[in-house]
């Protein structure tokens, strides 16, 4: 069953799940100064995202949502406001600390895959499990088991040019898997494959989702917002609209083009 529900953003969003929140921000800011020149990119965010939500961040060009994953990714702090994450707040914490949450507690999807071209899909996957100091045969076998969650245990020693786009996007979902972290960020992670192949991709996110996995995607395309349950839009630095579309991640029909396998 769907339900549909607009929130504002003084209501500082919340979850359909009664789960307790895996991030939590209020009256988040960020200004970058360009010599003379403040540029606002958030103005004062406030949301909520529970364990097991699967969220849509879109806006237009400018709207703050890269920098709202950055934020949110530990990848930058903000000027303003508070961010917590799992119970700790990120913008006290040193940059040896956030490095260590970044490892250990968020996996990264990018629309541009960031795999080394001439290593092996296994290795791709095996290292932030090397940075983190997992030993070699521990590293192996979860790496294998990540790759077999995105049905590519079969290509895990073909090097990635030796991939087709879905593929080395699949291998790096099982890279952001690898870590079991708390929460799956994907920043437009279909932006450079065709429809059949973003059909298919979001099909293995959705299937994530239904497992219990906390997914935030940002994208700009309205059909990949609508295999998540709920959609946060953001303009000028601000939460414009916050939108539950469903409980329950059902694929939508997605017309498939384009002869590229995965």
């Amino acid at each position: 069953m769907l339900r549909y529900r607009k929130q504002s953003a003084e209501e500082g969003g919340g979850s359909s799940n009664g789960s307790p929140p895996v991030i939590q921000v209020s009256d988040l800011h960020k200004t970058y100064v360009m010599g003379d020149v403040q540029v606002h990119a958030l103005r004062g965010v406030s949301l909520s995202i529970s364990q097991g939500e699967m969220v849509a961040i879109m806006g237009p060009s400018g709207s703050g949502k890269s920098t709202f994953m950055d934020i949110l990714g530990c990848l930058s702090k903000p000027t303003q406001g508070k961010y917590v994450l799992e119970g700790s707040p990120v913008e006290t914490l040193n940059d040896n600390r956030l490095a260590e949450i970044r490892n250990r507690k968020i996996g990264f999807v990018f629309q541009s895959f960031n795999l080394l071209p001439r290593m092996s899909a296994l290795h791709n996957v095996e290292l932030p499990l090397i940075y983190a100091g997992v030993g070699r045969r521990a590293r192996r076998r979860r790496s294998m088991e990540a790759l077999k969650s995105v049905n590519l245990e079969d290509r895990a020693h073909h090097r990635s040019n030796e991939l087709s786009g879905g593929q080395i996007q699949r291998v790096a979902i099982a890279r952001a898997l690898v870590t079991n972290p708390s929460i799956i960020f994907a920043d437009e992670p279909t932006g450079n494959l065709d429809t059949k192949t973003s059909a298919e991709i979001m099909s293995v996110f959705t299937d994530l989702h239904e497992r219990g996995n906390t997914l935030l995607l940002v994208t700009h395309e309205p059909e990949i917002a609508s295999y998540c349950q709920r959609i946060i839009r953001l303009r000028d630095g601000l939460v414009e609209a916050d939108e539950w579309i469903k409980e329950k991640c059902d694929a939508p029909e997605f017309e498939a083009v384009g002869n590229e396998r995965m």
